[in-house]
């Protein structure tokens, strides 16, 4: 018994006196703690690269200004604390209205009509009124003019631009971020529109296009983009199918019968019956009875029976 419990011992104790046991042990030790660090680096990272992504959706556009991004998201308003108490002096000039609202939306100055590119607001009373900004932005132009009686820029998302003229005590400067309902001026008079008096100009513009204000108060700026492109698809669809129609169907079918139907079957015909005006004319000449000479024959004969006619009723 005790021989036979020694001979595993001993079979370890043969193998640990070989020169290549402890080299081989380390090795196979190496690899094992290798591989474990390997898988626990491998899980590691994927938490931490699905942690990343999480964040990343979670903190999109972090760097850029707040009011850039919720700008697009506001509703467009009137650019004016009380809405109800305002009225509108002139209307933006609508290619598409009837003739008599577009001469009432023409500025008349120095001899000239212009078309008016938005709205002029006032109060009711004739006051003077604080002008606030209808959305968010930043404030990219302001101009003293006294034509237009000066002038406040502010611009936003897509293109979008909203402008204020005819403004005095302007508050802002280029540079400035406003919000949307800030006072950024107080209204006042301009010398192209001298008949609006207290007033406010109020303009949007999207890719420095006029469009109607009105149009797009109490919506979303979002709505603004989703009317030009409608707009946009509208002008390039008939221009598009109008010209294949033109080049294309016009073209072939009628060119191709006027070349080929006249000319071909107009001169076969020609051909073929040139030869029937002589056959006529032969026909004509032997019914009418006369001979190229001109004389008719039968006129021999006719007068014989004439003769014997008579000479058989004086026999009767």
């Amino acid at each position: 018994m005790r021989e036979e419990e020694k001979k595993p011992t001993s079979t370890i104790r043969r193998i640990l006196k070989q020169r290549w046991a402890l080299s081989a042990i380390y090795i196979a030790s190496a690899a094992i703690i290798l591989a474990a660090a390997f898988l626990l680096q491998n899980s590691f990272d994927d938490s931490a690269k699905d942690g990343k992504e999480e964040s990343a959706e979670t903190g999109k556009n972090y760097g850029e200004p707040s009011v850039e991004v919720n700008s697009n998201l506001e509703t467009i308003k009137m650019p004016v604390a009380d809405a109800d108490k305002s009225v509108i002096k002139k209307q933006f000039y609508d290619v598409n209205a009837d003739e008599k609202a577009q001469e009432e939306a023409l500025v008349f100055y120095n001899n000239r009509y212009e078309q008016n590119k938005g709205i002029d607001i006032a109060m009711e009373d004739g006051k003077s009124f604080d002008v606030k900004a209808s959305l968010s932005g930043n404030v990219t132009k302001v101009q003293d003019d006294a034509l237009l009686g000066n002038l406040v820029e502010v611009e936003h998302e897509d293109g979008v631009v909203t402008r204020y003229q005819s403004v005095k005590d302007i508050k802002v400067a280029v540079g400035d971020k406003v919000k949307q309902g800030q006072a950024i001026a107080t209204a006042g008079k301009s010398q192209i529109n001298e008949e609006a008096g207290v007033h406010v100009h109020f303009e949007i513009r999207k890719d420095n296009i006029a469009l109607n204000p009105l149009d797009f108060v109490d919506k979303q700026a979002s709505a603004i983009q989703s009317a030009t492109d409608a707009e946009a698809d509208k002008e390039e669809t008939p221009a598009v199918e109008g010209s294949e129609a033109d080049k294309e169907t016009p073209a072939v079918e009628g060119s191709e019968a006027d070349k080929e139907t006249p000319a071909v079957e107009g001169s076969e015909a020609d051909k073929e019956e040139t030869p029937a005006v002589d056959e006529t004319d032969e026909s004509t000449d032997l019914e009418s009875g006369t001979d190229e000479e001109g004389s008719v024959p039968g006129e021999d004969t006719t007068e014989e029976s004439d003769s014997l006619k008579d000479s058989l009723n004086q026999s009767n």
